[in-house]
């Protein structure tokens, strides 16, 4: 109730003070003329408090209600007052006034006729002296300056309504400007990488593999000098890169969306409330961008869907992820109804291994949430890296790409397996990217025996083959992740990261395969299950996380189990909790165990 007071504008204020100030002005007439009516003044004057209070509380409510409960209540207390008191009927003025309004739509084909014709035809039958004419012209000019004042207020309302509409437009227009400069800004720098980027990295693969055909120690002077150069153009190149960047991207986290939270309320006109939790940790470009434009998306899709007066937007900043919560008080957004901005929303943060999530309800509000698991770049470490590829061309290109992150270093490259056991032992490298045919010693046999001599050093399987059972048996010898070579090389440095911590990553689609291939050989098929699948939507990597959450493991034994990182076993614990429509662990297991996905 106090949200709508808070809400009103200066014409409501109005009808409540006029309304108020009538309504003690016939108390008080009352009273002094208690004498000359039959009922008890303590009747009388309830009566009267029931006549102010109802109908206006019924208001907040629906209008028709109102109307109702004004003609019946308060047209019924003015009756009585004009069976004793003919001129008593002027106190029903006022409220024919308030009634015309209050009406709208169809409303005025019969709150008109009963205030103006059946109400003063009442008062003339229980009050003979009555003039009917009179009175009906009395309460027909206040019923006309409600009408006047009904359509003065749905003026100013509209007006209003259209200046709010124009505001968000324009702070949305603001977002689309920003986000168009930013995207053409990210496109510059992306085709400035691919292709002056790597037409250097081709030049100086190319000038490599002349070196063996030069036999003068001139030529090879002037190899090694055209290669310097190469490189100290290429890193003119990636610094230009680095400089065409967003503004927001320059600033940390908190700033950027404080700031952002800032200029949204102060052109969309409503109020944002910005809490921070948790002490602020340096994020990956990705990530900061990813959270920045959810935040966007959801303050936009609050006023513009929502029709919200008040967002609440908390960023936590946890050991293990940062969430972002965006909440409103809007109308909410229709089930089902998913837009480009939300389901680009969704594409930003899977790419990012993390989830979004949209909790909403017709009439209480929407409720965002954007968890990322934390991935940050190392700018007091390098991560040591040792390159294991049989062809020099891609091990070149590979060292390229990934020196151009300033955390990752390659201390070493090897073209075989062999070559690979001795140069751990030399370098120590923390994480070594390992192909998997390669002569000499393969990469599965070589894995296994730098697991077994340095079970510190990180391996991560980079390859071109999608063999299921080569994949499961490189897994078993100890490889912390497993990926193809097609992958982009920005994904490639933050999986490099997240295995450099601790986290196990395997390709999307080969885990997948793996899976399927496991379920194939450990059972038949059930057709029960997969009619339950089907009817949630579940995929058989979320199945398999609720059966091992049902058995009471945690997600870092379930990661540990699977090869699979916290984050993602926690985005596929998310994911499956909302397609099944309930709320934590306990009730997932319940409810997948009622539908027969679980033993």
């Amino acid at each position: 109730m106090f949200d709508m007071v808070k809400r009103w504008y200066w014409y409501d204020w109005f009808m409540f003070i006029i309304r108020l100030v009538c309504s003690i002005s016939l108390v008080f007439t009352t009273i002094e003329l208690q004498q000359y009516f039959t009922l008890p003044i303590a009747v009388l004057v309830l009566w009267q408090l029931i006549a102010f209070s109802v109908p206006w509380l019924c208001l907040q409510l629906d209008y028709k209600y109102y109307l109702i409960t004004e003609i019946v209540i308060s047209g019924g207390l003015c009756l009585y007052l004009a069976s004793f008191f003919p001129q008593a009927y002027f106190s029903f003025l006022l409220y024919a006034f308030l009634i015309a309004a209050h009406s709208a739509k169809r409303t005025y084909l019969w709150s008109g006729p009963v205030s103006i014709l059946l109400l003063p035809a009442i008062i003339k039958l229980i009050a003979e002296q009555s003039e009917y004419w009179v009175m009906a012209v009395h309460i027909g000019l206040a019923y006309v300056f409600g009408f006047s004042f009904h359509l003065l207020a749905l003026n100013h309302r509209q007006g209003e309504t259209i200046r709010e509409q124009n505001a968000v437009l324009e702070q949305y227009l603001s977002q689309i400007e920003r986000i168009t400069l930013a995207e053409e800004r990210n496109r510059l720098s992306k085709e400035l990488h691919d292709t002056v980027g790597n037409a250097y990295t081709s030049l100086i693969m190319g000038l490599e593999t002349l070196r063996p055909e030069l036999s003068t120690n001139t030529g090879v002077e002037r190899l090694d000098s055209l290669l310097d150069l190469a490189r100290q153009n290429m890193e003119e190149v990636r610094g230009y890169v680095h400089q065409i960047e967003s503004p927001h991207e320059a600033l940390p986290l908190l700033q950027s969306l404080r700031k952002l939270a800032e200029e949204f309320q102060e052109h969309a006109k409503v109020t944002v409330r910005f809490h921070a939790y948790g002490v602020e940790y340096p994020l990956t470009k990705q990530a900061k961008t990813a959270l920045y434009r959810c935040l966007q998306e959801s303050l936009t899709n609050a006023v513009r869907h929502g029709h919200s007066t008040e967002i609440k937007v908390s960023v936590q900043f946890e050991p293990q992820q940062t969430r972002l919560e965006v909440q409103d008080n809007g109308r909410g957004i229709e089930h089902g109804r998913e837009g480009f901005g939300l389901s680009a929303m969704k594409e930003r943060a899977m790419n990012l291994q993390g989830h979004v999530a949209v909790y909403t309800e017709p009439g209480e509000g929407t409720l965002v949430t954007c968890t990322l698991p934390r991935q940050t770049e190392l700018k007091d470490e390098a991560i040591r890296l040792l390159v294991v590829d049989d062809q020099p061309f891609f091990r070149e290109s590979l060292r390229t790409l990934l020196e151009e992150q300033q955390d990752l270093q390659v201390v070493g490259m090897a073209e075989d397996g062999e070559q690979a056991i001795e140069l751990c032992g030399q370098l120590q490298p923390q994480l070594v990217l390992m192909d998997l045919e390669m002569p000499n010693v393969d990469g599965i046999s070589a894995s296994r025996t730098i697991k077994e001599t340095w079970p510190h050093i990180r391996i991560l399987i980079l390859t071109t083959f999608e063999d299921t059972k080569q994949a499961l048996e490189a897994m078993r010898s100890g490889v912390d992740g497993y990926l193809l070579k097609s992958m982009q090389p920005l994904e490639l440095a933050e999986t490099i990261r997240t295995v450099y911590r601790g986290g196990t990553l395997i390709d999307q689609g080969m885990s997948h395969k793996m899976f399927a291939q496991l379920e194939a050989e450990n059972s038949g098929d059930d057709s029960s299950l997969n009619k339950a699948l089907s009817a949630y939507e579940l995929t058989p990597r979320e199945l398999e996380i609720l059966q091992f959450v049902s058995k009471g493991l945690r997600y870092k034994s379930i990661a540990s189990k699977l090869y699979l990182s916290d984050g993602t076993v926690r985005n596929y614990a998310s994911s499956a909790y909302m397609k099944l429509g309930v709320r934590n662990r306990e009730e997932a297991v319940q409810k997948a165990r009622e539908a027969g996905l679980l033993e």
